[in-house]
């Protein structure tokens, strides 16, 4: 029988990739069925389909990585083994944390009002160049990857069996050096770039906010409930991109010890970081958030349809009076006129 973190551990990560290869499908559902109809995608949306896209390869990656680790631990710690896994679970992290970036820049450049030339000619060829930063999130997020190959060492551990035994177990690991370069490159700074970005829309939108209340009386206009929204998207986003991230460093670092519950709290995070993105961007995302509802109702409704069963009421009249006839004497009679 599994011990009981890990029964825990492995529930925990089936019910989070269930949720999270749900919302995620609908994300890339609902933009490829507008790209298949002709829909030209806005920036933001061609981001949001990407992210849906890497979140979903990230949670079936890190369940097979999972399971293996957990009920395969030889298999898994060997040297091929261990750096093709390295390398392929990474890479949609930090795919992810570049389409982060990608998309608070997007939401910068979209909703606050430039004056300056520099800037409107600026924000015209971010527009333009969308589908490039994509591909340039997607090619650092390789480029980081890739040099697990050459930055695996094999280390000897020693474990006592008993006062007089000692066993010798080599392991798999990656570099010090190269974690913390590609922590750099694929986690800090597009946290930066997310955060800073957050910030400049969050001070436009109390500027603006300010603004509308003294001028309109309280009635924001849709520029500023836009502002409102994405503000409260992006800063959804950076909490749960802190959260696995600092969740990371703490299992990478190797504080808690194994089956503690430090470490089961950190395993829940970095396995509810793919759901809970993808929630965040579909309650951000008007289009996304319709979709959804009407996927729901559809579900509601078919199920209403499957319960309903036609009902038949039997009513019992009981005549009484002179006029009754026993139901014996009824019957005779119609058999004799019969």
């Amino acid at each position: 029988m599994l011990p009981t973190f890990l029964l825990i551990s492995m529930s925990i990560l089936g019910i989070s990739t269930a949720i999270g290869s749900l919302a995620n499908s609908i994300i890339i559902a609902v933009n490829l069925i507008d790209k298949l109809k002709g829909k030209a995608l806005s920036p933001s949306d061609q981001i949001l389909l990407m992210m849906g896209i890497s979140n979903v390869l990230f949670q079936f990656i890190m369940i097979i990585n999972d399971f293996l680790s957990f009920l395969e631990s030889d298999f898994y710690f060997t040297k091929e083994i261990y750096i093709l896994f390295s390398a392929i679970i990474n890479f949609p992290v930090f795919t992810s944390f570049w389409l982060t970036a990608c998309l608070s820049i997007s939401y910068y450049f979209q909703i606050v009002i430039f004056t300056h030339p520099f800037l409107v000619r600026l924000k015209l060829v971010i527009f333009r160049f969308i589908p490039h930063l994509l591909m340039t999130s997607v090619l650092i997020s390789l480029a980081t990857c890739i040099p697990v190959v050459w930055n695996t060492i094999i280390y000897d551990q020693e474990f006592n069996l008993t006062s007089n035994q000692s066993m010798d177990v080599s392991s798999p690991a990656l570099t010090l050096e190269y974690l913390i370069i590609s922590n750099l490159i694929g986690c800090s700074l597009p946290l930066v770039l997310a955060g800073v970005t957050n910030g400049l829309i969050i001070k436009s939108l109390v500027t603006h906010t300010h603004k509308a209340l003294k001028n309109a009386k309280g009635d924001l206009s849709a520029r500023t409930e836009g502002q409102v929204r994405a503000a409260r998207t992006l800063s959804c986003l950076l909490l749960i991109y802190i959260s696995f991230y600092i969740s990371e460093l703490l299992l990478f670092t190797e504080i808690f010890p194994p089956s503690s519950p430090g470490l089961c709290v950190c395993l829940v995070i970095i396995y509810s970081y793919s759901p809970a993105q993808s929630i965040v961007l579909i309650l951000g995302s008007p289009k996304l958030k319709q979709a959804s509802a009407s996927i729901i109702y559809c579900i509601q409704g078919s199920n209403k349809e499957m319960d309903t069963t036609p009902n038949v009421t039997f009513i019992n009249l009981n005549i009484k009076g002179p006029m009754a006839v026993p139901r014996d004497e009824a019957m005779k009679q119609n058999r004799e006129d019969n």
